[in-house]
Protein backbone atom coordinates (compact mmCIF):
# COMPACT_ATOMS: atom_id res chain seq x y z
CA UNK A 1 0.00 0.00 0.00
CA UNK A 2 1.04 3.30 -1.11
CA UNK A 3 -0.26 6.87 0.50
CA UNK A 4 -1.52 9.90 -0.83
CA UNK A 5 0.01 13.31 0.27
CA UNK A 6 -1.68 16.53 0.40
CA UNK A 7 -0.76 19.80 1.30
CA UNK A 8 0.05 18.91 5.08
CA UNK A 9 3.88 18.79 5.49
CA UNK A 10 4.72 14.90 6.37
CA UNK A 11 5.30 11.37 5.01
CA UNK A 12 4.13 8.03 6.41
CA UNK A 13 6.87 5.66 7.94
CA UNK A 14 9.42 4.78 5.28
CA UNK A 15 9.12 0.99 6.39
CA UNK A 16 5.55 1.11 4.94
CA UNK A 17 6.84 1.24 1.53
CA UNK A 18 6.32 -1.29 -1.23
CA UNK A 19 8.52 -3.68 -1.97
CA UNK A 20 9.48 -1.89 -5.33
CA UNK A 21 10.50 0.99 -2.60
CA UNK A 22 6.74 3.04 -3.44
CA UNK A 23 5.65 4.93 -0.44
CA UNK A 24 3.12 7.72 -1.61
CA UNK A 25 2.18 9.70 -4.32
CA UNK A 26 1.48 13.33 -4.65
CA UNK A 27 2.53 16.58 -3.01
CA UNK A 28 5.00 19.06 -3.91
CA UNK A 29 8.26 19.56 -4.37
CA UNK A 30 8.87 22.89 -1.96
CA UNK A 31 12.58 23.32 -0.18
CA UNK A 32 10.53 21.81 3.46
CA UNK A 33 9.18 19.03 1.90
CA UNK A 34 12.41 18.09 -0.39
CA UNK A 35 14.50 18.47 2.40
CA UNK A 36 11.78 16.29 5.14
CA UNK A 37 11.57 13.57 2.73
CA UNK A 38 15.72 13.45 2.35
CA UNK A 39 16.33 13.75 5.99
CA UNK A 40 14.03 10.46 6.23
CA UNK A 41 15.56 8.61 3.58
CA UNK A 42 12.64 9.13 1.02
CA UNK A 43 13.35 11.00 -2.49
CA UNK A 44 10.94 11.61 -5.03
CA UNK A 45 11.34 9.51 -8.90
CA UNK A 46 8.63 10.42 -11.33
CA UNK A 47 7.91 11.56 -15.17
CA UNK A 48 5.94 13.83 -16.92
CA UNK A 49 3.40 11.16 -17.03
CA UNK A 50 2.47 10.56 -13.53
CA UNK A 51 2.22 12.39 -10.39
CA UNK A 52 4.77 13.16 -8.14
CA UNK A 53 6.12 9.32 -6.86
CA UNK A 54 8.21 9.11 -3.58
CA UNK A 55 10.52 6.23 -2.89
CA UNK A 56 12.40 4.69 0.23
CA UNK A 57 13.84 1.26 -0.95
CA UNK A 58 14.49 -1.36 1.36
CA UNK A 59 17.96 -1.70 0.67
CA UNK A 60 19.90 0.95 -0.36
CA UNK A 61 22.70 1.07 -2.35
CA UNK A 62 25.54 2.99 -1.60
CA UNK A 63 29.15 3.56 -1.86
CA UNK A 64 31.27 4.18 1.69
CA UNK A 65 34.00 6.90 -0.04
CA UNK A 66 36.79 4.83 1.47
CA UNK A 67 36.12 1.40 -0.39
CA UNK A 68 35.76 3.45 -4.20
CA UNK A 69 37.08 1.13 -6.25
CA UNK A 70 39.78 2.95 -8.76
CA UNK A 71 40.68 0.58 -12.06
CA UNK A 72 44.16 0.83 -12.84
CA UNK A 73 42.94 2.58 -15.88
CA UNK A 74 40.92 4.76 -14.17
CA UNK A 75 43.69 5.78 -11.94
CA UNK A 76 46.25 6.68 -14.92
CA UNK A 77 43.15 9.03 -16.01
CA UNK A 78 42.98 10.79 -12.26
CA UNK A 79 46.41 11.30 -12.30
CA UNK A 80 47.03 12.26 -16.25
CA UNK A 81 45.80 15.61 -15.67
CA UNK A 82 43.11 15.58 -18.52
CA UNK A 83 40.48 16.81 -16.46
CA UNK A 84 39.92 19.59 -13.90
CA UNK A 85 37.38 19.45 -11.34
CA UNK A 86 35.42 21.86 -9.69
CA UNK A 87 31.98 21.69 -6.85
CA UNK A 88 29.56 23.95 -7.28
CA UNK A 89 30.49 25.61 -10.04
CA UNK A 90 28.08 25.18 -12.61
CA UNK A 91 24.90 23.49 -11.11
CA UNK A 92 22.57 24.47 -13.48
CA UNK A 93 24.13 23.13 -16.74
CA UNK A 94 24.79 20.08 -14.93
CA UNK A 95 21.69 19.25 -14.15
CA UNK A 96 20.53 20.37 -17.56
CA UNK A 97 23.08 17.91 -18.86
CA UNK A 98 21.92 15.23 -16.94
CA UNK A 99 18.11 15.42 -17.93
CA UNK A 100 18.98 15.81 -21.83
CA UNK A 101 21.99 13.75 -22.45
CA UNK A 102 21.91 10.70 -24.75
CA UNK A 103 21.69 7.80 -22.27
CA UNK A 104 22.52 5.08 -25.30
CA UNK A 105 19.26 2.51 -24.69
CA UNK A 106 18.04 3.92 -21.88
CA UNK A 107 15.19 6.90 -22.68
CA UNK A 108 16.85 10.71 -21.89
CA UNK A 109 16.22 11.78 -18.18
CA UNK A 110 12.56 11.76 -18.20
CA UNK A 111 12.46 11.59 -14.75
CA UNK A 112 14.29 15.00 -14.03
CA UNK A 113 11.22 16.96 -15.19
CA UNK A 114 11.05 20.90 -15.52
CA UNK A 115 9.66 21.17 -11.76
CA UNK A 116 12.42 18.82 -10.46
CA UNK A 117 14.57 21.00 -11.90
CA UNK A 118 13.42 24.36 -10.68
CA UNK A 119 13.12 22.13 -7.44
CA UNK A 120 17.05 21.35 -7.25
CA UNK A 121 18.14 24.36 -8.17
CA UNK A 122 16.10 25.93 -5.18
CA UNK A 123 17.80 23.57 -3.49
CA UNK A 124 21.32 24.48 -4.53
CA UNK A 125 20.59 28.06 -3.77
CA UNK A 126 19.78 27.24 -0.08
CA UNK A 127 23.03 25.37 0.16
CA UNK A 128 21.42 21.60 0.13
CA UNK A 129 22.15 20.46 -3.25
CA UNK A 130 25.71 20.60 -4.46
CA UNK A 131 27.65 19.46 -8.15
CA UNK A 132 30.67 18.51 -9.36
CA UNK A 133 31.86 19.63 -12.62
CA UNK A 134 34.54 18.13 -14.86
CA UNK A 135 36.35 20.28 -17.43
CA UNK A 136 38.77 19.55 -20.54
CA UNK A 137 39.68 23.43 -20.58
CA UNK A 138 36.75 25.71 -20.76
CA UNK A 139 34.13 22.45 -21.90
CA UNK A 140 32.35 21.24 -19.56
CA UNK A 141 32.16 17.17 -20.16
CA UNK A 142 30.85 15.41 -17.24
CA UNK A 143 29.53 15.63 -13.66
CA UNK A 144 27.35 14.54 -10.95
CA UNK A 145 24.53 16.65 -8.12
CA UNK A 146 22.88 15.64 -5.68
CA UNK A 147 21.65 16.44 -1.96
CA UNK A 148 23.42 16.60 1.11
CA UNK A 149 22.21 15.66 4.30
CA UNK A 150 24.09 15.39 7.01
CA UNK A 151 27.65 14.51 5.46
CA UNK A 152 25.67 12.15 3.29
CA UNK A 153 25.69 12.62 -0.66
CA UNK A 154 22.60 11.73 -2.16
CA UNK A 155 23.27 11.17 -5.35
CA UNK A 156 20.68 12.04 -8.18
CA UNK A 157 22.43 11.85 -11.85
CA UNK A 158 25.56 11.85 -13.70
CA UNK A 159 26.13 12.59 -17.19
CA UNK A 160 29.69 12.24 -19.36
CA UNK A 161 30.33 13.99 -22.64
CA UNK A 162 33.51 12.46 -22.50
CA UNK A 163 35.23 8.79 -22.68
CA UNK A 164 35.75 8.07 -18.23
CA UNK A 165 34.08 11.55 -17.58
CA UNK A 166 31.32 10.69 -15.21
CA UNK A 167 33.56 7.99 -13.47
CA UNK A 168 36.15 10.60 -12.83
CA UNK A 169 33.44 12.85 -11.03
CA UNK A 170 32.26 9.97 -8.65
CA UNK A 171 35.95 9.42 -8.00
CA UNK A 172 36.59 12.94 -7.20
CA UNK A 173 33.57 13.28 -5.22
CA UNK A 174 34.53 10.04 -3.40
CA UNK A 175 38.61 11.46 -2.52
CA UNK A 176 37.64 15.27 -2.08
CA UNK A 177 34.19 15.60 -0.65
CA UNK A 178 34.71 14.59 2.89
CA UNK A 179 31.67 12.87 3.00
CA UNK A 180 31.04 9.85 4.87
CA UNK A 181 28.44 7.98 2.42
CA UNK A 182 27.16 8.22 -1.00
CA UNK A 183 24.15 7.59 -1.32
CA UNK A 184 23.01 6.03 -5.28
CA UNK A 185 19.86 5.10 -4.43
CA UNK A 186 18.99 2.30 -7.11
CA UNK A 187 21.45 -0.60 -8.02
CA UNK A 188 23.36 -0.26 -11.30
CA UNK A 189 26.03 -2.44 -12.99
CA UNK A 190 28.58 0.38 -13.39
CA UNK A 191 27.74 1.80 -9.87
CA UNK A 192 28.40 -1.62 -8.49
CA UNK A 193 31.96 -2.03 -10.36
CA UNK A 194 32.92 0.85 -8.68
CA UNK A 195 32.41 -0.64 -4.92
CA UNK A 196 28.94 0.24 -4.85
CA UNK A 197 27.29 -2.46 -2.44
CA UNK A 198 23.28 -2.54 -0.57
CA UNK A 199 23.18 -1.53 2.96
CA UNK A 200 19.79 -1.80 4.84
CA UNK A 201 17.22 0.84 5.22
CA UNK A 202 17.85 0.42 8.98
CA UNK A 203 21.16 1.29 8.51
CA UNK A 204 21.40 3.61 5.90
CA UNK A 205 18.76 6.02 8.25
CA UNK A 206 21.35 5.69 10.89
CA UNK A 207 24.27 6.35 9.05
CA UNK A 208 22.36 9.80 8.21
CA UNK A 209 21.32 10.78 11.12
CA UNK A 210 24.67 10.07 12.77
CA UNK A 211 26.39 13.11 13.87
CA UNK A 212 30.54 11.44 13.37
CA UNK A 213 32.62 14.08 12.04
CA UNK A 214 34.42 13.49 8.80
CA UNK A 215 38.40 13.50 9.55
CA UNK A 216 40.39 13.46 6.30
Amino acid sequence: MFYQLDNELWFPNPELAEEDGLLAVGGDLTIERLLLAYNNGIFPWYSDETPILWYSPHQRFVIFPEKVKVAKSMAKVMKGGGFQFTFNRNFKEVIENCATINRGDEEVGTWITAEMKQAYVDLHTTGFAHSVEVWQGESLVGGLYGVVINSVFCGESMFSKASNASKAALIHLCTNGNFKLIDCQLHNDHLESMGGEFISRKNYIKILHSKDLIKK
